[in-house]
């Protein structure tokens, strides 16, 4: 299995840079983390399927995931199986891009998401 870098999107980066900003959170990898969970929470298939990652924001797979590796790793993969998408590197990165700017996009979008504890919040809805 090959998760080596998670890049993102310019328009991602920018979504982020404004929840770093409001919320107080100063990692990527932390928002980037409650975005993919977000994410995949939902049931739905992301429309978007064609991201282009152009932003000068990268990290490494270890970076992101942390010490929960194998557990984001696990749920990647059963989004993929629940999808009918076949385990395979290709398809397991596809789902972490398409599923990490659905999540980002979702924080971004949540205007009541102005400080940790609103951010924490969302995950009782």
């Amino acid at each position: 299995m090959s998760l080596d870098t998670v890049r993102l999107s310019q328009p991602a980066r920018d979504q982020l840079v404004r929840l770093k900003r409001t919320t107080g959170i100063k990692h990527w990898n932390v928002l980037c983390r409650w975005a993919l969970a977000m994410s995949l929470r939902d049931p739905s298939t992301p429309l978007v399927k064609d991201i282009t990652t152009d932003s000068n924001v990268e990290m490494s797979w270890k970076t992101f995931a942390g010490s929960y590796g194998d557990i984001y790793l696990a749920l990647l993969k059963q989004r993929c199986a629940t999808d009918g998408d076949p385990l395979t590197d290709e398809s397991i990165n596809q789902t972490l891009t398409v599923h990490l700017h659905r999540g980002i996009g979702y924080l971004a979008g949540n205007k009541e998401i102005r400080t940790i504890r609103e951010l924490v919040g969302t995950t009782s809805d």
